[in-house]
């Protein structure tokens, strides 16, 4: 019994199976004896892909140069203390971020020891001016006593002859000879140191003149001490790194702060070789110096204008490409500040007779799809001349070219194709009413609209008639081959 009921099971698995199969098969057959326009919805031939196209216009193009670099300022000054000393007055402007003017006084340090020591100066200056007038009075005194003594001796000269004249007449006596001669010799003596006193006089006024120029020095020298006290801002800016305080006692030397002059900020950047070689002309000279620089504050940048002035004068080592330098305008000093690292773009001479075609529609090596009169694509080699972020700056395609934005790997040259207008060129573009239809193009569209057994009759017989007309309206042709799923 077991036995029977097991047989019975199986023979009815084996009628299922069986049954089944013949089923499949059924379909089989059925499905093969359909149209192809049946089985898949719409006619056999060849298949059209649907690309986005746009037109090609020549134009003229600026390129950027884009690149990064460092804000600094072209004048930074060290404030130092000349000399040591408690601070007495302390601008209020003087902390980090004080805005100060050209000529305001910073600080001032203690001038009690620098007005001393100018007034020591000042005394020895009218000492050595007392001397050098008495060394010139001496002078001209020592000349009247040499005069007087030559005087004297021409006297006692006489005096001797008169008494050697006597004595040879009889009257005079030898010894008042003798007394003329000692006379007259005393007379000579006398001379002699005469004109020694009027030497040394006359050397005493040059080193009278020497001391009193070295009062002088040291009396400048005590005034610019003195005046050295008193810390003022040579140009306008802003200070930081400040340290000093009032009442603090400063050491000679010693660094008080920066003064930054926000009105003279430059940009140091760099660009490669090829890209220098295009901003120089032959003659060395820049042929764009024109530059903007944007600083990023949190995602809202700030742009300003910058004039590229220089080109650093060595290439460090590591280092490639060229150094450049930019002066920026005045409307960045209230944003940036030394040191902020910044975006510069660098506007090339401009590019005349190009397209600007999206980089998504060109090869690695510069070749384009174009879409022909009769909807198939045909690649063109371009020269490509500049990258620009998501587009490229071209040469080699013709105006008004249809060419296809994005490249496909199923797209290539022959390949027919149902060109979709982009939105930018449907923009600019008026679409037109009606549509000029090839006779691949038309036949497939009727054999569509004949298989389609869903479709009233009606309707039918409309598209059709509508499809043996030479233009047919472009809203009905892209209602059919959305229909066909082209």
């Amino acid at each position: 019994m077991r036995f029977l009921l097991r047989g019975l099971t199986g023979l009815f698995l084996m009628s299922v199976t069986l049954g089944l199969l013949v089923f499949g098969a059924g379909l089989l057959r059925s499905d093969e004896a359909e149209e192809p326009s049946q089985r898949f919805g719409r006619p056999g031939g060849e298949r059209s892909f649907s690309v986005p196209v746009e037109t090609v216009a020549l134009t003229e193009a600026t390129p950027v140069i884009t690149t990064f670099g460092t804000v600094d300022s072209a004048r930074i000054l060290e404030l130092r203390a000349p000399q040591g000393g408690p601070v007495t007055e302390l601008s209020a402007a003087f902390r980090d971020g004080g805005e100060v003017a050209q000529g305001e006084v910073l600080l001032r340090i203690d001038p009690a020891e620098a007005q001393a020591a100018r007034d020591r100066a000042a005394a020895e200056r009218q000492d050595a001016a007392a001397t050098l007038t008495e060394r010139r009075a001496g002078l001209v005194l020592a000349g009247d006593e040499l005069t007087a003594a030559i005087a004297q001796r021409d006297l006692r000269a006489r005096a001797l002859a008169r008494q050697q004249d006597l004595r040879a007449r009889g009257v005079g006596t030898d010894a008042t000879v003798e007394a003329a001669e000692l006379a007259l010799s005393q007379a000579d003596q006398t001379v002699l140191t005469r004109r020694q006193a009027l030497l040394s006089a006359e050397a005493a006024v040059p080193r009278a003149q020497i001391a009193l120029d070295r009062a002088d020095i040291a009396l400048r020298e005590a005034d610019r001490a003195l005046q050295e006290t008193e810390i003022t801002a040579p140009f306008a800016g802003v200070l930081t790194e400040t340290s000093a305080a009032l009442g603090r006692r400063v050491s000679a030397n010693e660094r008080l702060g920066l003064l930054i002059d926000r009105n003279a900020l430059d940009v140091a950047f760099r660009v490669t070789n090829a890209e220098f070689a295009r901003l120089v002309a032959r003659d060395g000279t820049m042929r764009s110096d024109r530059a903007t620089v944007t600083l990023d504050l949190d995602a809202v940048p700030f742009s300003a204008p910058a004039t590229i002035e220089r080109t650093g004068v060595a290439t460090g080592e590591g280092e490639t490409g060229r150094q450049l330098f930019a002066r920026l305008g005045s409307s960045a000093a209230n944003v940036m500040r030394p040191g902020d690292f910044v975006t510069v773009t660098v506007a090339e001479p401009a590019l005349g007779g190009v397209a600007v075609l999206p980089a998504t529609a060109l090869t690695a090596d510069g070749r384009v799809l174009i879409v022909t009169a009769d909807n198939r694509l045909e690649e063109v080699q371009t020269e490509m001349l500049r990258r620009q972020g998501d587009d490229v700056i071209l040469r080699g395609l013709a105006e008004g070219l249809r060419f296809v934005v994005e490249r496909q790997p199923q797209l290539g040259p022959g390949i027919l194709v149902t060109p979709l207008v982009t939105e930018e060129t449907a923009a600019t573009t008026p679409e037109p009413a009606t549509i000029r239809l090839d006779d691949t193009r038309r036949a497939a569209l009727r054999a569509f609209v004949e298989g389609n057994n869903r479709m009233p009759a009606q309707a039918k017989q409309r598209l059709l008639a509508a499809l043996e007309q030479p233009d047919v309206p472009v809203e009905m042709v892209n209602r059919l081959e959305q229909r066909m799923g082209g």
